[in-house]
């Protein structure tokens, strides 16, 4: 029976942290020079255009049902079509989706489109979002996710996770405070210890960081907080404990 993927967070405290993410989203895109839209980010084939385009496709995702059940049924007639994760097809068409915007529509549309993703994001009974599942493969791992799981902490890494991308590509900073960034990293870092589920003490530096432990006598790692979230994501290389991926 593949595993189930459930919420850690408390429901109004995830909906304030996709608030949050989205605003700091918009911020981050209006700090971009003309070239920095130009330029090739983490993601292959993508530069920052292109993820700009994705990352408004998957706010509008969740902002209304009939951009849910399109996306979803576009990308999954795509995917079967191309022999190509479901997950890709649908990045893939969020990218098409805004590629005729010019990047201040792209920053208006974003700017109109974050309450309602956020309300979207809230308006399925609580008790649905616990119960119901959907069927996904992570790093070759067939799991279950809850739609707690997927609308409280899934949609609001993956936009945190490109503002990092975004960032690496540009020079844009990328803020962090404890009661934004730090939320999302502790709730990555539970996620990744139930995962591997082996003793290990984790130093985290810089504003979002901490330090968690679990167990004695296991792995020591310090890396700064965002690097650490980086790497859980598949971005770069590290063996031991941190070869262990969470979605973003």
């Amino acid at each position: 029976m593949p595993e189930t993927l459930r919420a850690r967070l408390d429901h109004r405290v995830a909906m304030q942290l996709a608030a949050t993410e989205y605003q700091r989203v918009i911020s981050t895109l209006e700090q971009l020079s003309p070239a920095d839209w130009e330029q090739p980010t983490d993601c292959p084939g993508w530069d920052v255009r292109a993820m700009a385009g994705h990352m408004l496709g998957m706010a509008e995702y969740p902002a209304s049902f009939a951009q849910l059940i399109r996306q979803t049924a576009v990308s999954t007639r795509r995917a079967g079509r191309d022999h190509v994760e479901q997950i890709d097809a649908l990045t893939a068409l969020q990218v098409q989706d805004h590629a005729h915007l010019d990047t201040a529509e792209l920053i208006e549309r974003f700017r109109q489109v974050a309450p309602r993703a956020v309300r979207g994001r809230s308006r399925i009974p609580r008790p649905l979002q616990s119960r119901v599942t959907l069927a996904q493969e992570f790093d070759g791992v067939k799991e279950r996710w809850t739609l707690a799981y997927l609308f409280g902490s899934i949609l609001t890494r993956d936009p945190f996770m490109h503002r990092i991308d975004i960032a690496r590509a540009s020079g844009v900073q990328v803020p962090a405070t404890a009661d934004h960034e730090g939320v999302i990293v502790a709730d990555a870092v539970a996620e990744w210890a139930a995962r591997h589920g082996r003793p290990y003490e984790l130093h985290l530096t810089g504003e979002a960081g901490g330090h968690w432990a679990q167990g004695q006598g296991g792995e020591r790692i310090e890396l700064e907080a965002v690097e650490f979230c980086r790497l859980l994501s598949g971005r770069g290389e590290r063996g031991g404990l941190m070869a262990w991926h969470v979605p973003f």
